[in-house]
């Protein structure tokens, strides 16, 4: 129904954080007790092909939704936390290396976060590649 899916939209626009579906379908269900699980993800898939809610999937972790507007993301390689990160418009120095012409891109720099560096340090036995980027605020 309309009605759930510009629900969702106004919850993931307001949110300050990536939410996943299951964050969504918690959240819709303060407004819609009665909602089911799969009208939230069948709206997510329908506001994502209509451009209207953007889908970010990292490896390993549940997809989150986040809004439209234009930027990139940090992605902590250890415990997946997402943060917006605000880049300049890369669209034409990335059009003029590739040979045909895109519509998107999906910039994710991946790094270690705050937490995942000091449980690093202290021998908790995360693996993984030295942190990218700037420290996680």
């Amino acid at each position: 129904m309309k009605k759930y899916r510009v629900k969702i939209q106004e919850i993931i626009e307001n949110s300050h954080s990536h939410l996943t579906a299951e964050e969504v379908f918690r959240l819709l269900r303060e407004t819609f007790p009665q909602v089911v699980r799969a009208t939230v993800y069948n709206n997510l898939n329908a506001l994502c092909e209509a451009g209207l809610v953007r889908k970010v999937s990292v490896q390993g972790m549940p997809d989150r939704y986040d809004r439209i507007r234009r930027h990139d993301y940090l992605v902590c390689k250890a415990c997946g936390r997402l943060v917006d990160l605000d880049l300049s418009d890369l669209t034409h120095q990335l059009q003029r290396q590739v040979s045909v012409p895109f519509l998107s891109y999906d910039l994710k720099l991946v790094y270690l976060c705050e937490q995942c560096q000091k449980k690093r340090n202290e021998g908790d036995g995360i693996e993984s590649s030295p942190p990218v980027g700037p420290r996680s605020h």
